[in-house]
């Protein structure tokens, strides 16, 4: 293992540089950036601009049809993923908010993507229960409770087709999976999830520093 690693946290100027030269957000993607600033302290729950655009190009590559989001928010991430799902594509996005996805709305109908997008209001595992038990899905994209992470794992890792992908967000949790002072229950159950996926023989697991910890996971 190299000394030094590659990865770091990125300061303000070398994450506006990294955002200009990739894909940047484009006016409809920007506004709800802006949107979701102005809630205040909790607009951090909103994905990183480039997460974003790795999430579409990603959608893309894997010719995504039947996508599935647990945690929705104000809709970022899902108008990435359905920007990129092929052109019958769906994606379901899973949340209890009426006021935080009525903020997404707003901008999938702007974006003209609200056609490929159900979104079901309610716990995520009632609405994953009612899926078909097959192996249908190609993408799936958690964000949301952390002690339920290994439940929405287990729940869906069975209807992913095979060499489909599953991402989870913020798997390094600002660092505090590694802080042996951190043991409050969310830094818990972000360990033991990191932990359950690294020792899971069904799945090929990457975890990459982009944002707070994007784990990609490929269904053998």
């Amino acid at each position: 293992m190299a000394d030094h690693p590659k990865s770091f946290h990125l300061t303000a100027p070398i994450h506006e540089y990294l955002v200009a030269h990739g894909t940047p957000p484009d006016a409809v993607q920007q506004g709800l950036i802006d949107r979701t600033a102005e809630l205040g302290g909790i607009s951090m729950m909103q994905i990183a601009p480039e997460q974003g655009a790795f999430m579409t190009i990603l959608t893309r590559l894997l010719g995504v049809r039947n996508a599935i989001e647990i945690g929705t928010f104000t809709g970022y991430s899902a108008l990435c993923i359905a920007r990129g799902l092929a052109d019958d594509g769906r994606l379901v996005c899973c949340d209890v908010s009426e006021e935080w996805t009525a903020i997404a709305r707003d901008a999938w109908e702007q974006a003209g993507v609200a056609d490929r997008i159900d979104l079901r209001i309610a716990p995520a595992l009632e609405t994953i229960a009612t899926l078909p038990e097959g192996e249908h899905l190609d993408l799936v994209f958690i964000d949301a409770d952390k002690d339920n992470y290994a439940a929405y794992y287990e729940a869906l890792l069975p209807r992913v087709r095979r060499n489909g992908v599953i991402l989870v967000d913020n798997t390094l949790w600002s660092g505090a999976v590694i802080d042996p002072e951190a043991n409050d229950a969310n830094t818990v159950a972000i360990r033991a999830f990191n932990d359950l996926v690294a020792a899971d023989d069904r799945v090929d697991t990457v975890q990459l520093s982009i944002s707070d910890g994007l784990t990609l996971l490929r269904k053998r």
